[in-house]
């Protein structure tokens, strides 16, 4: 995502605090992780899945984009969890 700026939700802020992530560590997933799911109907912004490891970890960031400001928002950031996600943190089970 092309940010001039980047925001972190009060959610993502507790939902990393409750998860020891830190700021530096969903960023990092941001700047390389890999899109794996696609929003384009969230409102108010369109929004992204990412999915990156830091240090073997496997992290999932949810981001919102504002376009016109070119500001990405972190939603949520969570580590992702197995009863709900393939060994591979790409695929939902189904």
């Amino acid at each position: 995502m092309d940010c001039n700026e980047l925001k972190f939700s009060r959610h993502a802020l507790v939902q990393m605090f409750a998860r020891s992530i830190s700021k530096e560590e969903a960023i990092k997933v941001i700047n390389n992780g890999e899109v794996i799911a696609n929003y384009p109907d969230d409102q108010p912004y369109p929004s992204k899945l990412f999915l990156g490891y830091v240090n073997k970890r496997p992290i999932h960031v949810v981001a919102g984009y504002d376009a016109d400001e070119k500001t990405c928002i972190l939603i949520t950031v969570y580590q992702p969890d197995l009863d709900i996600w393939e060994s591979d943190h790409k695929t939902r089970r189904k």
